[in-house]
């Protein structure tokens, strides 16, 4: 395949370095438009009130790259550009992969990441697409240690997206039953038999795979797990300083709060703090189902 990779800690990020590097080993086009600049929890933003500029980054900087341009804009605007941009230079993208970030996305997190975000965006423009976090639960914008179980799992999930069989939910192989504790090369082995793209709920029901990695050696992850997002408390607080004319200005900050507890498959926040590698698949329905009835008995047919 051709993949669009991006991010949102930048382009220079060691963090999107491996991801590329990832694909190129697994024998994947590597294809990258990155912000410029940091753009972390920039959300699903776009620049509509400015003009961005595009620069071409020079080969010896992205080596593992084919082709790789920065953006002065959020990681939404990368993917839309990116996937303009090499068309017209005759390149057929077929998935978007963003990450790795440096740091966790996790819970309610996923609202405010720019890498989440950039992934919904290849989604919204028809891509397969998936997220790739290497996290610390107790650690922001850390630049990662351990980059080798998240690069396997980078490479099975584009694995799974070229050629999973049609048949299994959600990418996995369910013709072989995986381990208790399966690594990636279990969850996202394909079939004898591939088919294409074969993850309808991806390209079709614009969803994709969110996926968290913990920043340990390989021998210390237990595993990949399936799990729900889950809710994320934050302590936070705003850091008070002064400018140069002793002007007050406010820098936000916080750290994650460890609240309620649940198992290991009922909570991605839960199953990555005890050592799993999480796939959460995401949409960007965020219509609340089980209420949509009561709205409709409530509201429905009510003139205002």
């Amino acid at each position: 395949m051709n993949i669009l990779v991006t991010n949102d800690d930048g382009v220079t990020a060691v963090g999107i370095h491996r991801l590329a590097l990832a694909l190129k080993e697994g024998g994947h086009g590597v294809f990258v438009c990155a912000p410029a600049q940091q753009q972390s929890a920039t959300g699903h933003g776009i620049t509509i009130g400015r003009a961005v500029r595009m620069e071409p980054v020079p080969a010896a900087d992205f080596v593992e790259a084919a082709e790789a341009f920065a953006m002065d804009g959020t990681p939404a605007d990368c993917v839309k550009f990116g996937l303009e941009l090499f068309e017209n230079r005759g390149v057929k993208i077929d998935a978007v992969f963003s990450g790795f970030n440096h740091g966790m996305n996790l819970g309610t997190d996923t609202l405010y990441s720019g890498t989440v975000s950039a992934a919904v965006e290849g989604a919204l423009c028809g891509m397969p697409a998936a997220a790739l976090s290497i996290s610390s639960n107790f650690a922001f914008h850390k630049e990662p240690t351990h980059f080798s179980y998240a690069m396997r799992m980078a490479q099975a999930v584009a694995r799974s997206m070229s050629g999973a069989h049609a048949d299994s939910k959600f990418g996995y192989n369910q013709k072989k039953k995986a381990p208790s504790t399966p690594t990636p090369e279990d969850v996202f082995a394909p079939s004898e038999s591939e088919v294409g793209l074969g993850l309808d709920y991806i390209y079709r029901d614009h969803t994709i795979l969110n996926v968290n990695v913990p920043d340990a050696p390989e021998e210390e992850i237990r595993g990949v797990k399936a799990v729900p997002l889950s809710y994320r408390e934050y302590e936070e607080w705003f850091d008070v300083e002064l400018d140069a004319e002793g002007k007050p200005y406010y820098r936000y900050s916080g750290r994650p709060k460890i609240v309620g507890e649940a198992d290991a498959d009922g909570s991605d926040i839960v199953a990555n703090r005890l050592g799993y590698a999480t796939v959460t698949p995401l949409h960007f329905d965020l219509t609340n189902h089980r209420q949509l009835e009561a709205a409709r008995r409530e509201w429905g047919g009510i003139i205002i």
